[in-house]
């Protein structure tokens, strides 16, 4: 039944997040901004790195500081907003300010997911071609993939938050979650939402769906390629040119999975319990693997501490 004309419509929403749990706001709100802060100290060194070193004026590390750039963005869409949800008794949210919100997050997290894949195609012709890596790889080619990326990524986040703004909303304007994530918010419609699900269900295939495979298939290539190398130290140095990248892929996909890949608890102490957690795990979610991706780029890539540690040892000569 159509309940549109039930009441009046909603002008806002109110973020329940961790309101049942007030001991707990205080705590991870000290613990959210220490992550913060690390995701933009650790993404702005290595955008700062990649653009001032010329050792790194490559494909990859253009991905990388493309990559830093959208963890930050991604991050800034959600982050202050939940800190100050934490703060404020009364967690409440536009309807245009949870629009671009909305916006904001599915465009960074569809533009990952290209990104990434993008990377393991840089990755697999460095690896299984590189005879023709500069070629296949010039600037003409790099620039357009990144491009094509956030385009992506913004196009699509357009029609999904275009189609989830246009329906009605009425009398329980309560989102279960701290942001304004777009499956919480449609929940929230008085109206049919099969043309949102269907549409939610295309973009995950193509924004999902196909980089995993494009991702997969790559990597399947790249080690094939490397087990033919005769010498052991052949392989060791082929597999650690993508090692960092495996790795951000695998923690970037994982969490993602298990998110949404663990069952549901049918028992309502269990629910409520569940509920928690998993408010917790995409809390973490948000801004775990964004303050990780510089840690793990800086640990596994000796030119990117090479890199940082020419760019500190020039600022003591300056000083």
């Amino acid at each position: 039944m159509d309940r549109s004309n039930e009441t009046s419509p909603v002008t806002g929403f109110i973020l329940l997040g961790l309101s049942a749990h007030p001991t707990l706001e205080k705590t991870f709100f000290l613990l959210i901004l220490l992550m913060y802060l690390v995701i933009l100290l650790g993404n702005g060194v290595l955008i700062l790195v990649t653009i001032l070193d010329s050792h790194l004026h490559t494909p990859m590390y253009f991905f990388l500081g493309n990559l830093s750039f959208l963890d930050i963005c991604y991050t800034t869409s959600s982050v202050p907003l939940i800190l100050d949800s934490f703060l404020t008794p009364r967690k409440t949210i536009s309807f245009s300010a949870c629009a671009v919100q909305m916006f904001l997050s599915f465009a960074m997290g569809a533009t990952e997911c290209v990104l990434l894949s993008m990377m393991a195609f840089d990755r697999y012709v460095a690896i299984c071609n590189p005879l023709r890596y500069p070629v296949v790889m010039s600037k003409a080619a790099y620039v357009p993939m990144a491009a094509g990326s956030w385009a992506g990524g913004v196009v699509a986040s357009m029609v999904q938050t275009s189609f989830a703004m246009r329906l009605p909303f009425c009398g329980d304007n309560v989102i279960n979650h701290f942001t304004c994530e777009i499956l919480a918010v449609l929940k929230l419609a008085c109206a049919d939402i099969s043309i949102n699900v269907i549409s939610m269900g295309v973009a995950n295939m193509i924004f999902l769906g196909v980089p995993v495979l494009f991702i997969f298939f790559s990597y399947i290539f790249i080690l094939v390629t490397i087990l033919r190398i005769p010498s052991a130290e052949g392989r060791r140095k082929a597999f650690s040119t993508c090692s960092a990248h495996l790795t951000v892929v695998i923690v970037f996909y994982g969490t993602i999975l298990f998110m949404y890949g663990k069952p549901k608890s049918k028992d309502p102490l269990g629910a409520d319990k569940q509920d928690l957690a998993d408010k917790l795990i995409s809390l973490f979610y948000g801004v775990v693997t964004p303050m990780l991706n510089p840690i793990i780029y800086s640990l596994r890539n000796k030119d990117v501490r090479a890199a940082v540690r020419n760019l500190v040892s020039q600022k003591h000569i300056t000083e």
